[in-house]
């Protein structure tokens, strides 16, 4: 079984039909057909059935495509790492991270690391924090940028710095004109929070539950900009980070008085994979530069 054979089966397994993944791969039609003949006759058993006009797993299919993913992943890192330590200053970096993140922080590190290393090449992806682990444990990426430690046994992390949380209200709330307040003073206002799996919705409902209540919730997002706009249109109020970067501000944003109102910031990895050395400086680099970072809540 070559690597063209494993990456034309994992193409037509996320969905792609025999005639695309030819025409990516530069190879005809038949010749992908005859591959993907040759991988069932290896194992032993059909792999993939068809259903209408495409082609569709079987349950030992679905089987091969964990084993075949970790082999194809197993063999780029293995290019990459060589292409690493044959050009120390070079290489390349796959970095996930929060979207409140891709305004400042992420730029900055970047930023900071390439006037030591100009020639490394990032690969960056934005998720929220189930993504974040999910790419972690794929092998999408190498390190990510989180809202929260992740508690998974394979994953390793550690703490970046404590970002500050503000309170966030519409225009014309009855707290608008402040720059303080304490959030029992929303306790009986509706919330506009992440959904569940988000590390900053359990946040909130932690530092909720501190001052003695449980959020009511009108509205759930997967976006914290979408968060901030149903604030802004009045449609209840959030816990978020405060806006960073060249973004405006569309509601007004308070500092929490009565509960440390943060979130931890951390860096991640695999635990037990040995990271190329391009990662290896940048999470270094990572580590070294936020025990200089200070952000306040003034």
């Amino acid at each position: 079984m070559d690597l063209d054979t494993i990456r034309a089966f994992l193409a037509v397994a996320d969905g792609q039909t025999v005639t695309e993944t030819a025409e990516r791969a530069h190879r005809t039609q038949p010749a992908v057909s005859r591959a993907l003949a040759r991988l069932e006759r290896d194992v032993g058993t059909p792999l993939l059935q068809r259903v209408g006009r495409g082609l569709v797993l079987t349950p030992a299919g679905r089987e091969l495509v964990r084993h075949a993913r970790d082999t194809l992943d197993a063999y780029e890192r293995g290019v990459r790492s060589v292409q690493d330590a044959t050009a120390p200053d070079g290489g390349f970096v796959p970095l996930a991270f929060l979207h409140t993140l891709g305004t400042w922080l992420v730029p900055e590190l970047i930023r900071e690391f390439r006037t030591q290393r100009p020639n490394v090449r990032f690969d960056l992806r934005q998720h929220g924090d189930a993504g974040l682990v999910d790419d972690l444990l794929n092998g999408v990426v190498d390190l990510a940028v989180t809202g929260d430690r992740p508690q998974l046994a394979p994953l390793e992390g550690r703490r970046l710095f404590l970002e500050p949380l503000r309170l966030v209200v519409p225009p014309d709330h009855r707290l608008a004109t402040r720059r303080t307040a304490r959030l029992a003073d929303v306790a009986d206002e509706q919330f506009i929070v992440l959904k569940p799996g988000f590390s900053l919705r359990a946040v909130t409902e932690d530092l909720c539950g501190q001052v003695g209540f449980e959020p009511r919730i009108g509205f759930e997002g997967e976006e914290v900009e979408t968060i901030r706009g149903l604030v802004s249109a009045g449609l209840g109020v959030a816990l978020l980070p405060e806006l960073r970067g060249s973004a405006a501000a569309t509601a007004p944003s308070l500092k929490v008085t009565d509960v440390n109102a943060s979130r931890e910031i951390g860096l991640a990895w695999v635990k037990d994979r040995r990271l190329p050395p391009a990662s290896e400086h940048f999470r270094e680099h990572a580590l070294r530069t936020s025990r200089k970072i200070h952000v306040t809540d003034a």
